[in-house]
Formats: C-alpha cells, sequence, structure tokens
C-alpha cells in the first residue's frame, strides 16, 4: 500500500536522511554486488560528497555532463584497483564503463552512489525514488541496480514504464491510470487522439499528486512540469 505523502514533505524527510546519514556514499553500503577491498583492508572505491536528493527542489539542477560514446574504454582485463581487488559483480558492472587512463575505483563510486540515493529517497517515499528514475534525476540507474544493488530491481522495472516530462506518440503510449507524484505547480497535460482530437487535458498549480488516465484511443500524450507520471495498480 503506498501512503499519500505530498511530495514536499518526502523530499524533506529524504533530504534529512542524506544529512544524517553524511558521506555513505563512499563506502558502498548499498552492498547487494559485494565491495572491493585494498591491501589495508577499506573499499576501493574513493569518497565523494553525496549527491543531492531527487524532487521539485532539484528542478534547476546544473544538468549532467553527457556521456561520450567515443571516448575509448579500457579493456575488461585492464579494469583492476591500484591495490585489492573487485568482486564478480563490481567488474560486471565496470566493463566498458571505464574510458582509458580512468581509476576504475571512481566509476564504480558513481554506481554506489546511485545505490545509496535510491536506498535512502525508498526510506521516505517509494513512489519518489521510483519517480527519479524516470525523470533521469538518478541517471544510469539499470546498470546500477541490476550489478550492484539488485533489491532495488522492482523500482527499475516500475520506472520503466512511466513517463517523464515530454511527449509521446502511439506506440509509446500504454493505456491506463498514472499519477504525477511530485508536479511542480506548473504542471500541464493533455491527450489527443486521431486527427489531433482533445480528448483528456488538465493542469495543477498546487504541487500536489494528480492523476491521468490515458485511453485506448489516445495518440498523443504531452506532459510539462508534471516530472514523473508512475503507473497505478492496473496497469503497472
Amino acid at each position: 500500500m503506498r501512503y499519500p505523502f505530498l511530495a514536499g514533505a518526502a523530499v524533506a524527510l529524504a533530504t534529512a536522511v542524506l544529512a544524517g546519514c553524511g558521506s555513505s556514499g563512499g563506502s558502498g553500503g548499498s552492498g547487494d554486488g559485494g565491495k572491493g577491498t585494498t591491501a589495508g583492508g577499506k573499499p576501493s572505491a574513493v569518497s565523494s560528497p553525496t549527491p543531492s536528493v531527487a524532487g521539485p527542489a532539484a528542478r534547476s539542477r546544473t544538468p549532467q555532463p553527457q556521456k561520450s560514446s567515443a571516448a575509448p574504454k579500457a579493456p575488461a582485463g585492464d579494469i583492476t584497483p591500484a591495490t585489492g581487488s573487485f568482486t564478480k559483480k563490481q567488474k560486471e558492472y565496470l566493463t566498458d564503463r571505464v574510458p582509458k587512463g580512468m581509476d576504475p575505483a571512481a566509476v564504480l563510486q558513481t554506481g554506489q552512489e546511485t545505490c545509496d540515493r535510491l536506498r535512502y529517497l525508498v526510506k521516505a517515499d517509494r513512489d519518489i525514488a521510483v519517480g527519479a528514475i524516470v525523470s533521469g534525476e538518478i541517471a544510469d540507474a539499470e546498470p546500477a541496480v541490476a550489478h550492484l544493488c539488485p533489491r532495488n530491481q522492482d523500482l527499475v522495472d516500475e520506472a520503466a514504464l512511466g513517463y517523464a516530462d515530454g511527449t509521446y506518440e502511439s506506440a509509446k503510449i500504454r493505456p491506463g491510470r498514472y499519477t504525477a507524484v511530485s508536479p511542480t505547480k506548473a504542471c500541464s497535460w493533455q491527450v489527443t487522439g486521431a486527427k489531433g482530437k482533445g480528448l483528456v487535458s488538465g493542469s495543477s498549480d498546487t504541487g500536489k499528486r494528480v492523476e491521468v488516465t490515458l485511453p485506448e484511443s489516445a495518440r498523443t500524450f504531452t506532459s510539462t512540469g508534471c516530472y514523473a507520471w508512475l503507473p497505478q495498480g492496473d496497469n503497472g
């Protein structure tokens, strides 16, 4: 059962949890994939500041740099930490993800921080965690979850059925009920059918959760300022 928390309260709670945990992301504590260790018995991943929490307050965030597909990657056999070793799951995550010349532990840290963010957000509001994946607030969640924190696979699976802000057409539209779990106060949506006929439209300036039903006849679904729409029980 999902509790109807307000998005603002959920984000505030998540922020408090993160503040209390400090820089725990550096330890790889989400750890379903295991921890690599150095010769001194410490985690091989380097530490870095805890990333921000997803939600309305993060809308103005600086866009994350895009990965360059042209950057040559280190061969799998060359992916080793300066000292110690990686676990099998960690090596699987790092394969084809480490640019030549980069410390693989730094790349692994990124995946571990993704798992930590999901873990903390789930404690505050599971829907907010799923919405963060849908919207891209938490980038590259799928590979991180698959190899480093598989216990969160259900979040990734549900996110795959949701919609971020944007326009979707025909085959990309799945009929059913959807809820915007953390909309801005400028959330609006429109659903059109054949020949552009208006079927459903609406807006909300409250910042509270809103719902839309996409009919079988929908041909276009457009969302602006609604952050992320998650599928409900009958179509999830």
